[in-house]
């Protein structure tokens, strides 16, 4: 008979904020003021220690968008290696992560397959850019 595995009261609570963040992105850092603002005492090296144990779970997915930038993590469901085709946006000026699910990049996805012999793995695909709002605040950008 197999042992269930052991959880604990803190592993309980990040669970159970995650399934509340289903669809967003957020940092181990973004966790961690969470539980401080709520005053419930989780450390940090618990949270990533969680978030790389759900990530090996196939429960939440996990983003390295580039070596300046925090992992960044999203939860959408109990299984997301099963999840739909989506890309990244990642603002420049801002940093803001933007979820995107667009038919025509999964068309350039399948083009460079058949044409070009490359699978683009989709989820960790990001696109750099000014996102809309800087793009209102910095004139230059505006009218490209």
């Amino acid at each position: 008979m197999q042992k269930a595995p052991y959880k604990t009261k803190q592993q309980n609570l990040l669970f159970s904020y995650l399934q509340t963040m289903k669809g967003k992105h957020f940092t181990a850092e973004d966790v961690r003021l969470y539980f401080e603002s709520k005053e419930i005492p989780i450390g940090i090296a618990t949270i990533y220690r969680q978030l790389e144990k759900l990530v090996s779970e196939g429960k939440i997915q996990k983003y390295i968008i580039d070596e300046h930038s925090a992992a960044c993590f999203e939860y959408s469901g109990e299984n997301c290696m099963e999840k739909e085709i989506h890309f990244h946006l990642k603002c420049e000026k801002c940093g803001r992560l933007i979820h995107l699910e667009c038919d025509e990049l999964e068309k350039a996805g399948k083009h460079l397959q058949s044409e070009h012999g490359f699978i683009l793995n989709p989820l960790r695909t990001v696109i750099y850019g000014i996102c809309t709002d800087c793009a209102k605040k910095d004139r230059n950008y505006e009218s490209r």
